[in-house]
C-alpha cells in the first residue's frame, strides 16, 4: 500500500509548519511588546503629570509629531 501526499509528511512540510508556528509565537510575544510599551507611556504621562502638572503634559504631547 502506498500512503497518500496528504499523510506523507515531508522534511518539508515539517519545516513549513515549524515556520508558521515559529511566526505565530513571534507575532504573539510583538504584541505583548506593543502592550508593554503602550503602558510604558500611559504611565511616563501620568508621573509627568504628576510631578509637572497639566502644563508639562500638554507642552510633551505638543511635541511628539516632531519625534
Amino acid at each position: 500500500m502506498e500512503e497518500s501526499p496528504i499523510e506523507k509528511s515531508t522534511r518539508t512540510q515539517r519545516f513549513a509548519s515549524w515556520l508558521m508556528e515559529r511566526e505565530e509565537r513571534r507575532e504573539a510575544k510583538e504584541s505583548n511588546l506593543e502592550g508593554l510599551i503602550r503602558l510604558n507611556v500611559l504611565v511616563s504621562f501620568l508621573t509627568l503629570a504628576l510631578v509637572g502638572g497639566f502644563s508639562a503634559v500638554q507642552t510633551a504631547v505638543s511635541m511628539i509629531p516632531y519625534l
